[in-house]
């Protein structure tokens, strides 16, 4: 890339705040501005952070000449009215998942994209992490052979977690699930079709509107022989957190430790039964990255920032999306995903609730997610 320098305004302080010291190494990045409501956090993250330019109003941020993108870690129902509203003031966006909770909002950012000839990019981590970029390799370099099947699961009980999450509905936060399987063979979903089951209790039924415990969606990818299932729930169910893809090839197979920290296992054909399958070690992809933020990739502490752990976040996918973003705007490329591929993966989990609740109806993407 070249030496030009974005000025990126980083928006929501949570979460967020993980990607700040990453913009400050990365060579075509300023990390120019922060925005957060509460300004005694606000302050305390920009005094951490030696960062100047401080803003507790959205709207007075997108009015900063100087700010040439915007990336928002803001609540999930903020999400597509604030990328709107910054495009519309002429930034380019970079969002948090899911990128909106309506078919309708992914269909205004798609179009307001168009409008502006600005970039959006959905900030998907798994599409980047080293076990995705590990599986994908494969693929691509022919060792998994011809794809037949991929399954995904994102299983997570959100008790006692913020409590806007009891008003989530599972699938409508399924894009750490629906991205890989789509992503691996860089398809579309066409059509969904899913089943809710089991129950959730009585209070969380009635803030989410949503009843059932999981939801299991089968995916038709376009133009593909090949259908996909994922499945999602948040409450109310035994499992350890997982985010999670198989994927299932007529040479090799490629499956996700069933516990958090043990190695996957890869399944070769062909060889004796007892053969077949083999633990394997992911490597780490920092060697992609410039040489500035190869480090966020594993878990570090930085010495001036104690109380901050950085890097390793979602398979150190991290510093893989802000380098992503910042190329697509530095070479003036779309990024990936851009506009209609987030909408794609992200109204997949929105069309495959209203599909459980009319009992597995097929529910087709939208044109516009097709593009």
């Amino acid at each position: 890339m070249t030496e030009k320098k974005i000025n990126v305004a980083l928006v929501g302080l949570g979460f967020g705040a993980e990607f700040i010291p990453i913009y400050q190494a990365h060579p075509n990045a300023n990390m120019y501005a922060i925005c957060q409501r509460s300004e005694e956090h606000l302050n305390q993250i920009g005094d951490t952070f030696n960062i100047e330019k401080r803003y507790t109003s959205y709207d007075e941020l997108l009015a900063d000449p100087d700010v040439d993108a915007v990336h928002i870690n803001t609540p999930i129902p903020d999400h597509a009215p604030q990328s709107i509203k910054a495009l519309k003031a002429g930034k380019h966006v970079a969002c948090t998942v899911p990128m909106a909770t309506t078919v309708e909002e992914c269909e205004q950012i798609v179009n307001t994209v168009k409008e502006t000839g600005l970039k959006y990019m959905m900030m998907e981590t798994v599409v980047y992490s080293r076990e995705f970029l590990f599986i994908k390799e494969m693929y691509d370099k022919g060792e998994l052979g011809k794809i037949q099947y991929m399954q995904a699961s994102h299983p997570q009980d959100m008790e006692g977690w913020p409590e806007y999450w009891e008003r989530m509905i599972p699938m409508h936060y399924a894009t750490h699930v629906v991205s890989p399987v789509l992503g691996m063979v860089n398809g579309r979903a066409e059509y969904v079709s899913c089943f809710g089951s089991g129950t959730v209790n009585d209070d969380i039924a009635e803030k989410s509107g949503n009843k059932f415990a999981v939801e299991t969606c089968h995916i038709k990818i376009k133009d593909s022989d090949i259908a996909a299932h994922i499945w999602r729930f948040l409450f109310d169910t035994a499992r350890q957190y997982r985010e999670s893809v198989d994927v299932y090839g007529t040479k090799k197979s490629f499956e996700w430790p069933l516990i958090e920290g043990e190695n996957p296992v890869l399944h070769t054909a062909k060889k004796p039964e007892p053969e077949i399958p083999e633990r394997v070690e992911v490597p780490d992809y920092a060697h992609l990255l410039p040489p500035e933020i190869q480090k966020f990739t594993r878990a570090i502490h930085d010495a001036d920032h104690l109380s901050f752990l950085q890097g390793a976040g979602h398979g150190g996918s991290h510093p893989h999306l802000v380098n992503a973003f910042l190329k697509s705007l530095v070479e003036d490329i779309d990024p990936w995903p851009n506009a209609p591929l987030s909408a794609n993966w992200t109204s997949v989990g929105i069309l495959a609730h209203e599909s459980a609740v009319a009992g597995g109806e097929l529910k087709k993407l939208p044109e516009f997610t097709l593009e």
